[in-house]
């Protein structure tokens, strides 16, 4: 178990942190970047899933045509990326729009599965009270889908976060970085700090999010199934009194 001593030592050096090539500067890039697609790939699959869940129409091609992304290495699509002219190339656009492309699956899926699975009796009675397509959209359906959207988002998180990994194979902004410089310079202790700071930033934000999937699910399935259940008996009341 020497090799786990030298990594935890490793982390532990203050000196390892320090500079814009220490472990600090990385992990900061690494979040960012991560962030950053999983917010992209947020703005464009969330509202679609939604549309398209809402009309129910296209979802399963848009659903198929996203899935084949998944078969597509992340790591073919940064280097195409890198190699393209300008504005891709060698720089943080191509970085964050090849991990998106990786996370727009599981968003889109759940987000379009989650709409598609809202109560239909609540979207009838909701229609029944005369609700604009907008207004059922926002008040019955999303709140509904909601739990499933944020497992979507958290698996699309963690993926993210694992994968831009890889980015240190053409770059050096992060952590994944760190540990091909170790795979050269043959310093064990380097990568297997690099590797358990990447699976303890996937652990935290795992944990994280799904503590918060757990809260945004309890809070937006009751008013919303309140609201349901109120306007079916609204429309109830108004068609036996007609």
């Amino acid at each position: 178990m020497s090799w786990l001593t030298d990594a935890l030592s490793f982390l532990l050096d203050g000196a390892s942190w320090e500079g814009t090539s220490g472990l600090g500067a990385r992990l900061l890039d690494h979040l960012g970047l991560s962030a950053l697609a999983l917010l992209v790939a947020t703005l464009v699959a969330v509202p679609l899933g939604l549309v398209l869940g809402h009309t129910g129409r296209g979802g399963a091609l848009a659903i198929n045509i996203s899935n084949i992304g998944r078969a597509i290495p992340t790591f073919a699509i940064l280097v195409i990326f890198v190699l393209l002219p300008q504005p891709l190339g060698d720089n943080t656009g191509s970085f964050v729009l090849a991990l998106a492309l990786f996370s727009v699956p599981p968003l889109l899926t759940n987000t379009y599965t989650g709409m598609r699975e809202v109560d239909r009796s609540a979207v009838d009675a909701a229609r029944g009270l005369g609700m604009s397509p907008a207004q059922m959209l926002l008040r019955v359906e999303l709140p509904l889908a909601t739990p499933l959207l944020m497992v979507g988002l958290r698996i699309a998180a963690v993926q993210v976060v694992a994968t831009t990994t890889v980015v240190g194979l053409v770059s050096t902004r992060t952590l994944g970085s760190t540990i091909t410089a170790g795979v050269a310079s043959q310093d064990q202790p380097r990568v297997i700090a690099g590797a358990l700071l990447v699976a303890a930033l996937a652990l935290v934000v795992e944990l994280a999010l799904a503590a918060l999937e757990k809260r945004v699910g309890r809070r937006s399935s009751r008013p919303a199934a309140g609201k349901g259940r109120r306007a079916g008996k609204v429309a109830a009341a108004s068609a036996s009194s007609g």
